[in-house]
């Protein structure tokens, strides 16, 4: 009976420590009002008519949702200037990573603050940050160029975007549900800029401005809340090229490295296409001739293969820490470039032409596009591209 009690007076600890209450000081009216991008959508009507307590109290919303506390509250108040996040049925301690999340925001503010004051700032341009995303139970980590302007003005999230919603699609491909794919997704963008989906080219020239941004970010969010290290894919060449100037790694598509954000922290990295690359490679106005068709098919197939082996090279790591990162890849690029390669072909139909999944099936069994699937392990063709970001 003693042993029954106590095992029982145990449990309700351990239920109360799981729900504590959290407070933070968010900061002045003005600093959260810059790091919230508050007003995300005015211009004289507001898109959305929320307050600052409001606005905020969203993005902690879609954070301790995304974290699976689905019974968590949160509330912001100000007083006297200053703004506070009152947060229950979350862990004791879970507002940390959110206040390492606005620190580092304060950097990226000043790294925007300079880049305006050299006169290189646009006036479409808002800095946003990665609000929203899940803060404590974390799987892997998303390298990205910079977030749509529609994900803040139209959306207000961070995670809704075509770039992201066709990842998120991919992940489930890969055997994770969807509830659970915002948990694989925590982004940081290089270029923490909510710009027109065009303006790739327009960015280059800035990532220096946010060094400081970037590097603490990478370091905050390197690991979860045990202390293992969390896998990272590096999306499109801009993000590997920043991989190669800030780590010295060299990350191709599908190429492997390790880089260390801070002193015994070893952090595997696997370089992958823009999520949206496809839709470039795959376009017939791409490719000259005849058959330009044909050839961005092809293209369209292998960068497929490419995109499903990245996604379950992540999905492994992210949901079983400790696997051989280089095991995981072959393992991945056997699955979707090898023995289920006519998945492969039926995903791309399906999910980039729009064929209905009969209509995918059929095409990929006809003779072109077989003969097409043997050349799936084969680099994607060579072209240019101007790195959007939908």
């Amino acid at each position: 009976m003693f042993k029954l009690a106590g095992l029982t007076l145990a449990a309700l600890t351990l239920s109360a420590a799981a729900h504590a209450d959290v407070d933070l000081k968010l900061g002045s009216t003005e600093r959260v009002t810059r790091l919230f991008a508050y007003p995300n959508n005015c211009n004289v009507i507001c898109f959305r008519n929320w307050t600052l307590e409001q606005t905020v109290e969203h993005y902690l919303t879609q954070s301790v949702q995304r974290d699976g506390y689905s019974a968590a509250k949160v509330l912001v108040k100000t007083d006297n200037d200053q703004l506070y996040a009152e947060i229950s049925g979350v862990p004791e301690g879970y507002q940390k990573p959110l206040a390492a999340l606005l620190d580092a925001g304060d950097l990226a503010y000043t790294g925007a603050s300079k880049l305006n004051a050299d006169g290189k700032w646009a006036y479409s341009w808002y800095l946003f940050l990665p609000l929203g995303m899940a803060l404590e139970n974390r799987k892997s980590v998303e390298l990205l160029h910079f977030p749509p302007d529609y994900s803040l003005t139209q959306a207000q999230d961070y995670l809704r975007s075509a770039t992201t919603d066709r990842w998120a699609t991919l992940l489930t491909d890969n055997g994770i549900p969807a509830d659970q794919t915002p948990g694989y997704q925590t982004i940081i963008d290089i270029a923490p800029i909510a710009a027109p989906s065009n303006a790739g080219k327009d960015l280059e020239g800035v990532y220096d401005y946010f060094k400081d941004y970037q590097t603490t970010m990478v370091k905050d969010v390197s690991q979860n809340a045990s202390g293992a290290a969390l896998p990272m894919v590096a999306f499109g060449a801009p993000v590997r090229n920043w991989i190669k100037q800030q780590y010295g790694a060299t990350v191709n598509v599908l190429g492997l490295a390790m880089i260390s954000p801070s002193a015994g922290v070893n952090v595997p990295v696997l370089g992958s296409n823009h999520p949206s690359y496809i839709w470039y490679a795959a376009d017939p106005a791409t490719y000259t001739g005849e058959d330009a068709q044909a050839k961005a098919d092809a293209a369209g197939l292998k960068v497929m293969g490419q995109d499903l082996s990245a996604a379950c090279w992540q999905a492994g790591m992210g949901s079983k820490p400790g696997t051989d990162p280089q095991v995981q890849l072959k393992n991945c690029t056997q699955t979707w470039q090898v023995s289920q390669k006519e998945k492969t072909c039926e995903l791309f139909y399906t999910s980039i032409r729009n064929l209905t999944p009969d209509q995918a099936a059929a095409k990929c069994a006809t003779p072109p596009i077989k003969s097409q699937l043997k050349q799936l392990k084969a680099p994607a063709p060579a072209t240019a591209m101007p790195a959007p970001h939908l």
